[in-house]
């Protein structure tokens, strides 16, 4: 059996954005340093080229640049790529290039658009593992956005699969999560998918986070990841109390519209997204000015 937890470390992983330019090219310079800036906030391991990172809006050189420069400039934190597509064989393609490219881990959602059947997503992480053995694949489990949720019963299958590792929760559904980490088998790893609800997954079960709002305030991120995984619940809620305006500005449209803003507002990147996602509202950004100056570890730049 795979075990994972030299994979996640203390459980703080960032989802990056990737940041482009503004004629549209990605922002390279721009990805060193968000990548240097959550690495130096404690970031035990980094995805890339998931939804935060709007794998889905770029092509194949694209994103096999994104893995190089994310790769060179990670440090001692460990790399995740993320690989899940709509359908099986392109999943397993991506997930070997992935491997091949030296990534510790592959993302990989549920097929989105096609609402497979429990037992099809079963056969679909099957298949990438084989086409890539060796390399720990985590679940992402986002009805929101693939339109097909990943059930307690068929997490206990997945967990049958030597390669399947870990599972990032973002149903909001803390029934299931509580459920899903009551069953938690030795060796494997359940992780927070959404910042706002870091503090009530943690306290039915997980073990870490991927965050959003890592990208911009790694470091008050992982205070709080870290006081709530020692039941230090003073502490715990006296962080959350100081990142819930972010939380919540974060949450105003739809990922990463607000936190791509949010970056711009520190003068990390540029705002725009991709097509067709587009720049966030200015009462988004009215309402993200407060919320990353509470966090006292941001400067407002623009």
């Amino acid at each position: 059996m795979n075990d994972s937890s030299n994979l996640f470390g203390n459980g703080f992983g960032v989802a990056l954005i990737t940041p482009f330019l503004p004629e549209g090219a990605i922002d390279e310079a721009g990805l060193v340093r968000i990548v240097q800036h959550v690495v130096e906030g404690g970031a035990d391991f980094l995805v890339a080229l998931g939804s935060t990172g709007e794998a889905a809006m770029l092509d194949e050189n694209e994103r096999q640049r994104v893995v190089e420069i994310v790769d060179q400039h990670r440090g001692d934190a460990k790399l995740i790529v993320g690989t899940g597509t709509s359908a099986t064989a392109s999943s397993c393609t991506w997930t070997k290039t992935a491997q091949n490219s030296g990534a510790h881990g592959a993302l990989i959602a549920m097929p989105p658009y096609t609402k497979p059947t429990q037992a099809g997503i079963v056969a679909h992480f099957t298949a990438i593992a084989e086409a890539a053995p060796g390399l720990p694949l985590i679940a992402y489990n986002v009805p929101g956005r693939t339109g097909v949720n990943l059930t307690a019963a068929t997490v206990r299958e997945l967990w049958r699969i030597p390669a399947v590792v870990a599972l990032k929760e973002s149903s909001n559904d803390l029934m299931q999560i509580s459920q899903i980490a009551n069953e938690l088998p030795t060796g494997k790893t359940l992780l927070a998918g959404d910042d706002a609800l870091l503090l009530p997954t943690i306290a039915v079960g997980a073990q870490g986070i991927v965050s959003v709002a890592g990208n911009i305030v790694p470091g008050p991120m992982r205070d709080l990841l870290m006081a709530a995984r020692a039941s230090d619940l003073e502490a715990a809620q006296q962080q959350f109390a100081t990142l819930q305006p972010l939380f919540e500005a974060l949450n105003l449209e739809p990922n990463p519209i607000p936190i791509k803003a949010a970056m711009a507002l520190a003068g990390m990147a540029y705002s725009a997204p991709r097509l067709p996602l587009l720049p966030a509202t200015e009462a988004t950004r009215v309402a993200l000015r407060p919320a990353l100056q509470q966090t006292r570890s941001i400067t407002i730049h623009v």
